[in-house]
């Protein structure tokens, strides 16, 4: 049984019991439980993933803060006498993953039973009457003088007016 994780941009395949180092984990002291988000789910022949993946925990225990090994970045440009020489240690969290679960569905007999409680409890449906049929009249066709587009006659009275009155 195993699963994907993402945390701190990147995806682990951890199983129970394994330690892992990640991105540091802001706000998680030492001791302090943690919940990943899982992407995926295997478990034998059981594959979960998509909206199933609701159903699946994983939760890890933070074991330890620590720092990366040192990376060296030099930058030099020949024949310009530049150099430089900087370095970068990443911070890390330790976790040991505790348990990878699928949360399992309730019996059979306990559902049903769940079931004959509920509906003990909601009375029967009232028939309701029917709503009464709508009652507006229909919005009045536009007239065809208001609807009719330009035409030609129209727009030649209006240019010799245009040019009467200059």
């Amino acid at each position: 049984m195993y699963a994907i994780v993402k945390t701190g941009g990147k995806q682990y395949r951890v199983e129970q019991g394994q330690t892992l180092v990640v991105e540091r984990l802001g706000a998680s002291a030492e001791g302090e439980t943690v919940s990943l988000d899982p992407l995926l789910y295997v478990d034998g022949d059981n594959l979960v993933d998509g909206e199933d993946l609701a159903k699946v925990t994983v939760s890890a225990r933070v074991v330890g803060h620590e720092r990366g090994p040192k990376l060296r970045v030099v930058k030099f440009k020949p024949k310009r006498g530049y150099k430089r020489r900087t370095g970068h240690r990443q911070d890390l969290t330790r976790l040991e993953v505790t348990q990878i679960k699928l949360a399992t569905r309730r019996s059979r007999a306990k559902r049903a039973s769940e079931q004959d409680e509920v509906a003990a409890e909601i009375p029967a449906p009232v028939a309701a009457e029917p709503a009464p049929a709508a009652t507006e009249a229909p919005a009045p066709a536009e007239t065809a003088e208001e609807s009719a587009p330009e035409t030609e006659e129209t727009s030649a009275a209006e240019t010799e007016e245009g040019q009467n009155g200059a």
